[in-house]
């Protein structure tokens, strides 16, 4: 499995995951000028944007290690234009991490981070 299909994956398992937790799926895969987020999300009053983590091992460290401070700031600022770009959204939001883990091409986890993301 290439890296890419592990990405697509283990976005569709995310997807998946949330969804079972009542979160509600508005886009997936949105792009602009200052990034891309994986899935963006209404859970409650939250609007919640989604970064997807898969890895297939832990050999360069778990899939929660691999945010790194630039790609928080380059979430923030995504976030930031999703917001300026939609309208009728709740006026809360926070930045979620989905970290999965494959093992033989099957998930060995699947865990989500609320909030992972802070304003800082």
């Amino acid at each position: 499995m290439s890296r890419r299909e592990t990405g697509i994956l283990g976005e569709k398992l995310a997807a998946e995951f949330l969804q079972r937790r009542g979160y509600q799926i508005v886009e997936t895969n949105y792009r602009c000028p200052e990034g891309e987020v994986d899935i963006v999300t209404r859970y409650g009053d939250f609007l919640v944007f989604v970064e997807v983590r898969t890895k297939r091992s832990k050999q360069f460290g778990s899939p929660e290690e691999s945010i790194t401070p630039v790609k928080k700031e380059r979430l923030r600022l995504v976030a930031s234009r999703y917001r300026d770009e939609h309208d009728d959204l709740p006026e809360q939001w926070r930045i979620d991490v989905v970290v999965v883990e494959m093992s033989r091409g099957k998930p060995a986890r699947i865990e989500l981070i609320e909030n992972a993301v802070g304003d800082e």
